[in-house]
């Protein structure tokens, strides 16, 4: 494991998140454990911290989890093959009806600072802990274009942004 700044790679990391597949965002709380793929989120320097924000809607089974948790991992793996598949499993499935780690062949091991896991592999990991919190709710405020387009309260309801300080971020490379 390499210590690494939370910004050292960041050019490499978004692409990977918006162009080529997605990141994990696993939680955890008691004895519940569950990972979803991610395609947008926002790295940043905020209240004079690192931060990684991360949307979740409240349709997903991630957000009951993370509600409880306030803490969360962002795994942004290496292009492969087993990751790509693994990445549109759990950006297609519920937790609610399957185990994801099982059925993608993805294995947790323990954060450094926090108490839900990253993924193991050829990762970039981020451990974060939820420092505020806000629920999407006027869709007066937001754009036309992407309210029209991405919301709409019977099938896709508002996300809730969840703004995590990073306290720890290495490579598992």
């Amino acid at each position: 494991m390499i210590e690494t700044p939370y910004n050292a790679h960041l050019e490499t990391q978004i692409e990977q998140i918006s162009k080529r597949g997605g990141a994990f965002l696993t939680v955890s709380c008691e004895e519940q454990l569950n990972t979803m793929t991610i395609g947008w989120g926002s790295f940043g320097f905020i209240w004079g911290k690192p931060i990684i924000m991360v949307a979740v809607r409240s349709s997903r089974h991630t957000y009951g989890i993370l509600e409880r948790s306030l803490e969360f991992s962002v795994t942004i793996p290496q292009q492969s093959e087993a990751f790509r598949e693994a990445l549109e499993l759990c950006g297609s499935k519920s937790g609610r009806d399957l185990d994801k780690f099982a059925a993608a062949g993805l294995v947790a091991i323990p954060g450094k600072k926090i108490a839900t896991p990253v993924i193991s592999g050829a990762a970039w990991q981020y451990e974060c802990i939820v420092v505020y919190k806000q629920e999407m709710n006027d869709l007066s405020i937001l754009a036309p274009d992407i309210g029209d387009r991405l919301y709409h309260p019977q099938t896709n309801p508002w996300h809730t942004l969840y703004y995590g300080e990073v306290v720890a971020s290495y490579s598992t490379q």
